[in-house]
């Protein structure tokens, strides 16, 4: 299945915008690097219960030269995330439909040239219906369409936004192998179309980015190895229906990534991942810990 939860503490940087930070404010609605293993494999007809939850911490901002610039800045946030699953029975073109909503919790603090701001509570809700396809007992696919809706706190003259205050479309394609004893891969690959942001007139551009995670079975129910995320701006964001140049943001994220697999059927997944070949984005560390639960 689809998405979860990290870059809602980029909301923070919409005050930053004339800095020519990528996308508005220099941050994006998905949270990258938040999936791990499995993130391809749908599980069996059920109700299902995920629990995300992440600290993401940044004290650099990376310019179109991936120079740190001048500005005195730290962002901080904790975000718990749960998130409801249904498979059902029926099937489409092959593949169990399903459908997901995920709600976060956001602790977010900000300071930025000695000014400062904290915000808690709800930020964008994900939603959204999925196929799962299982080609194998180690190969298996979703295919979905999220919708990232703007429910998040949200002023643009705040230094801190838990939420962004506009729409995204988000196709996605998940893949994931699955060994007990051997290889485990699985990336997610999404696209983002943005919508506007009425309260700047802002549009962000569209945005090309998958999470990843490679490790080996050890026959015990634990997979050890290292996971991330890749992330490219495909298109100039706008403002008054002018094009804004050369603030395109990319990023690579990489870092340790464990998961443990009950035989009961919960799991759990951990990881610690480091940016790094940032542009025009914040450049941090995220710390995620993932439990699925069925009901």
């Amino acid at each position: 299945m689809s998405t979860t939860l990290r870059a809602l503490s980029c909301c923070a940087l919409a005050t930053l915008a004339p800095l020519a930070l990528a996308t508005e404010g220099g941050g994006s609605t998905y949270p990258v690097g938040a999936e791990n293993y499995l993130s391809g494999a749908m599980p069996p007809p059920g109700f299902y219960g995920q629990v995300f939850s992440t600290h993401y911490e940044a004290d650099t901002l990376r310019g179109n030269d991936g120079r740190s610039l001048p500005v005195d800045f730290r962002v901080r946030a904790n975000v718990i995330a749960p998130r409801l699953i249904w498979v059902s029975e029926r099937q489409l073109f092959g593949g169990n439909l399903a459908f997901a909503a995920l709600f976060p919790f956001v602790d977010l603090e900000v300071e930025v040239n000695g000014q400062s701001q904290s915000k808690r509570g709800l930020g964008d809700i994900i939603f959204g219906p999925a196929l799962g396809f299982h080609h194998s007992d180690t190969l298996h696919s979703v295919l979905a369409l999220d919708f990232i809706a703007p429910t998040g706190e949200y002023d643009r003259g705040d230094l801190a936004n838990i939420g962004r205050n506009y729409w995204t479309i988000e196709p996605v394609l998940a893949i994931s192998r699955i060994d007990p004893a051997g290889l485990n891969a699985s990336v997610k690959l999404m696209y983002d179309f943005n919508l506007e942001n009425s309260a700047t007139d802002y549009r962000s551009g569209q945005e090309f980015h998958f999470d990843y995670a490679v490790g080996w079975g050890l026959g015990n129910g634990w997979v050890v190895g290292v996971g991330g995320y890749f992330y490219r701006q495909t298109t100039d964001d706008r403002q008054h229906g002018e094009r804004i140049d050369d603030n395109k943001g990319r990023a690579f994220a990489i870092g340790p990534s464990v998961m443990y697999q009950n035989p009961e059927g919960w799991f759990l997944t951990a990881k610690w991942e480091q940016e790094t070949g940032v542009r025009n984005r914040a450049e941090g560390d995220a710390y995620w810990l993932k439990l699925t639960v069925p009901f």
